[in-house]
């Protein structure tokens, strides 16, 4: 089994060592130069290091878009370490903020504004459906108590993918600020700063740029930065200090995750020469389009209409047939090479697919076989979910 360089057409192997592809929103398949790019040691004080740091940030600053307003900080961590610095450090103690919750990542996000003592609302679209531009606009103008709207971009708990444009326009009109979560979809879901109104964005190493897990990165006005000093709640995750001490010294505060950021930045390189965030949505969207068709020839459905679908990773229901057992599928995918990842939903049983990493259309019709394998292993005749579930969501979704 192989799958398709997107840009020289070439034959890649498979994940080194016979290893499954990971069909996970991240960490996901990584290519082998990747996983290569660690095997050197780096000095964290270094000068070659520093100057690997210096080139990771000028490379995002300029997949972001924005210009010179704006300012990369890495930070050592899974994307939650992240969002939370970002949440923390750019919304004033005094602050409110908006959250716009569809799955569980924006529930974690209100969770984590409780934990760190700031005010907040929650608009909750369940799991079907978007936040959209009017109803943040009305929101808005009904609580002049909030100071920014914390959006997260693609939703991995139900695949969807937020309407991201019309939030911002919304927030900017009302004079407030936006703060995205867009951990799934950076890099290949097109998010220009110099697009939309937007004081921060934050994203991981081990997502769409298909580099390995150790740090993120936020991406925020310089002006944002400078109003943050003092205003942390911990040291660790303390962006305004973080920024200070890399455009000061070039370093890190604390141990970096050097062999992760030698594979991004080897990861870099191959993003760019895929065509960038257009290349590689591409190759995403068609990985979703291939996959999706061939899991509904199956008799699957997805949780979501297809106008909410994202490239990233899509939700099924699961089979209606008391055959099925999601364990079982599970242990019948592994079998075939592909990992899969349970359903994150309170509403209906599901599970999900992922459509990134270092994956393409060939490898996702393996994966259509692959289900279809799994089907007949375990005495399932079809995929179709229950009609209760197919009924709720033409009900929630209309």
């Amino acid at each position: 089994m192989s799958i398709v360089s997107a840009r020289h057409n070439q034959p890649l192997p498979t994940p080194a060592g016979g290893e499954p592809f990971l069909l996970t929103p991240g960490p996901l398949t990584t290519a082998l130069s990747t996983k290569q790019a660690m095997l050197v040691d780096w000095g964290s004080w270094d000068g070659d290091f520093r100057a690997m740091t210096a080139e990771l940030r000028r490379a995002l600053l300029a997949i972001a878009g924005g210009g010179d307003a704006y300012d990369c900080v890495p930070l050592q961590g899974s994307g939650t370490y992240c969002v939370e610095a970002m949440l923390g450090s750019l919304i004033p103690r005094d602050g409110k903020a908006l959250v716009l919750a569809n799955g569980a990542y924006g529930v974690r996000i209100a969770k984590t504004l409780g934990y760190l003592g700031r005010a907040h609302t929650v608009l909750d679209k369940g799991d079907y459906l978007p936040p959209r531009g009017a109803e943040v606009a009305g929101i808005l103008a009904a609580d002049a108590a909030i100071t920014h709207v914390v959006a997260v971009h693609c939703e991995t708990s139900s695949g969807i993918l937020n309407p991201i444009g019309e939030i911002a326009a919304a927030t900017a009109a009302a004079g407030r600020k936006l703060l995205i979560d867009s951990m799934s979809a950076f890099g290949a879901v097109e998010l220009n700063l110099g697009k939309i109104a937007c004081e921060a964005i934050v994203s991981s190493a081990n997502k769409c740029i298909e580099g390995v897990p150790g740090f993120g990165f936020v991406i925020a006005r310089k002006e944002a930065l400078t109003a943050s000093a003092g205003r942390s709640h911990s040291l660790s995750l303390d962006l305004h200090d973080q920024w200070q001490v890399m455009n000061k010294t070039g370093q890190w505060r604390f141990t970096p995750p050097t062999h992760a950021v030698a594979a991004f930045l080897h990861a870099l390189k191959l993003h760019a020469e895929e065509g960038g965030q257009e290349g590689r949505l591409a190759r995403y969207t068609r990985n979703r389009d291939v996959m999706v068709e061939g899991m509904r020839g199956l008799g699957f459905e997805t949780l979501l209409v297809d106008a909410w679908l994202s490239p990233i990773i899509v939700t099924f229901f699961t089979p209606a047939d008391p055959a099925f057992e999601f364990t079982r599928f599970y242990e019948l995918m592994k079998q075939h090479g592909f990992i899969i990842y349970p359903g994150k939903l309170t509403v209906a049983d599901s599970f999900r697919v992922g459509c990134i990493g270092q994956v393409d259309e060939h490898a996702m019709r393996r994966v259509v076989e692959a289900a279809a394998q799994a089907l007949a292993a375990m005495g399932v005749a079809s995929g179709v979910p229950a009609a209760a579930a197919l009924a709720e969501r033409r009900h929630l979704a209309a």
